[in-house]
C-alpha cells in the first residue's frame, strides 16, 4: 500500500475514533501489516481496534454478528461502535494464536489447541442461541462453488501420480452440498484468534460469518498450514469437545469433517504453491508474524500430511490420500535441498 494511501486511511480512522469516543488517539499501528483492514488505536488508558474493510457490507455484517453473539459468549471481541464504514471493537490482545502455540512446550500446545476447539464450539452454540441461522446468508451452497471445491482435487495430479483424477466427483459434490443448518464464523485460521491480558482466547474477523454444516470452522483450523498439532491429536480433541447441541451425531459430524477437510487442504495447498510461484518461498517467522499464507515447503508438507490423514478416513477420498502422500515428498525434497544449499553457501 502506498504511503500516501496508507496515511489517508489512517487519518480517516483516527478522525473517526476521536469523534466517536471523544478522546485523543495517542498512536495508531497496523499489527497485521499495512495492507490489512484493521488498525490498533491507543487511547488514554486503553487500546481498541478499528476495522475499515474494502466493502461496507462486510463491516456491517461483522458488527451485526458480534452484537448478536455478545449476550451468549465471551469468546469474541465486543463491537464498540460503527461509524459509517468503520467498525470499532475491543482489543482482544496481541498474542496471536498462530505464534503463541509455537512458543509453548508440547503438552501446553495440546491444551491450547483444546481451548481453540472448545471456543469455536462455544461460538457456534452462541450463534444457535442468538438465532443467527435464520438470519445470516448461506455459504458455499451454489453448484459452481461446490464443483470448484471438489474439482480442485485435480490440482494434486501436478504433484503426484494423479489418482485423484478418477474419484467420483459427482457423488462427492452431492456429499459436500450438505444442508445449511449451523452458524459459522468461517476463516478459523489460528492467526484469527488471540490471547488477551486475561489469558482468555478470543476469535476475531467475523466478516464472512454465515450458515452451513458447521464442521467447516474446524476444517479451517485443521487445514491451517501453520497449525503445528498433528491431525490425530486434533481429531481426539474435537471428539472430546464436540457438543451435541450443534445438531449432528458425533459420527456424522466427524465423517463430514474428514470429507470437507480433505478438500480444504487442497485449496490451501493451491494457494501456497501459487503464492510461491509469485513471490518465492518465504520465511516461517515472517509468515507467522504477519499471518501470511504459509508459503514455505515445511508448511506445504504439513498440509499434505493433514490432507492424507483425513482423506484416508473415507473410501471416496482414499485415492486423494495417496496423492497427498506423494505430494508431501515433493515438498520434503524441496526442504532438504534448500537446507543443503544453505550449508554449501555457509561453507564457502
Amino acid at each position: 500500500m502506498a504511503k500516501k494511501t496508507r496515511n489517508k486511511r489512517m487519518d480517516r480512522v483516527v478522525e473517526s475514533a476521536e469523534r466517536v469516543f471523544r478522546e485523543k488517539v495517542k498512536s495508531i499501528s497496523a499489527p497485521g501489516g499495512e495492507n490489512r483492514s484493521s488498525y490498533r488505536l491507543h487511547l488514554p488508558g486503553r487500546s481498541i481496534v478499528a476495522t475499515l474493510r474494502p466493502t461496507f457490507q462486510r463491516t456491517h455484517l461483522e458488527a451485526f454478528t458480534l452484537r448478536k453473539l455478545a449476550p451468549f459468549c465471551d469468546d469474541i471481541p465486543e463491537c464498540l461502535a460503527v461509524d459509517d464504514v468503520i467498525m470499532f471493537q475491543s482489543d482482544v490482545g496481541s498474542r496471536r494464536l498462530n505464534r503463541e502455540i509455537i512458543a509453548r512446550d508440547p503438552e501446553d500446545r495440546l491444551s491450547l489447541a483444546a481451548e481453540a476447539v472448545a471456543s469455536i464450539f462455544r461460538i457456534q452454540v452462541a450463534g444457535q442461541k442468538a438465532g443467527l441461522r435464520d438470519i445470516l446468508p448461506h455459504l458455499g451452497q451454489n453448484d459452481e462453488w461446490i464443483e470448484n471445491f471438489v474439482h480442485s482435487a485435480d490440482f494434486l495430479t501436478e504433484l503426484s501420480s494423479g489418482r485423484a483424477a478418477d474419484i467420483d466427483k459427482d457423488l462427492l459434490c452431492a456429499r459436500v452440498a450438505t444442508p445449511a443448518t449451523q452458524f459459522l464464523k468461517w476463516d478459523c485460521r489460528s492467526g484469527n484468534a488471540a490471547l488477551g491480558d486475561d489469558d482468555r482466547m478470543r476469535w476475531f474477523d467475523f466478516e464472512y460469518s454465515g450458515i452451513r454444516h458447521g464442521a467447516e470452522d474446524l476444517a479451517w483450523l485443521l487445514g491451517d498450514e501453520v497449525w503445528p498439532i498433528d491431525p490425530d491429536d486434533m481429531l481426539a480433541i474435537i471428539t472430546d469437545a464436540y457438543d451435541p447441541a450443534l445438531g449432528h451425531s458425533l459420527d456424522d459430524y466427524l465423517d463430514y469433517l474428514a470429507l470437507y477437510t480433505t478438500f480444504h487442504c487442497i485449496q490451501r495447498l493451491q494457494l501456497v504453491t501459487r503464492e510461491s510461484e509469485k513471490r518465492g518461498w518465504q520465511s516461517m517467522r515472517r509468515i507467522r508474524k504477519y499471518d501470511d499464507a504459509g508459503v514455505h515447503p515445511h508448511f506445504a508438507a504439513h498440509l499434505c500430511r493433514v490432507g492424507a490423514f483425513f482423506a484416508h478416513r473415507n473410501t471416496l477420498t482414499a485415492p486423494i490420500a495417496r496423492d497427498f502422500e506423494e505430494a508431501e515428498q515433493v515438498f520434503v525434497t524441496l526442504l532438504r535441498d534448500g537446507m543443503k544449499q544453505k550449508m554449501m553457501e555457509s561453507a564457502c
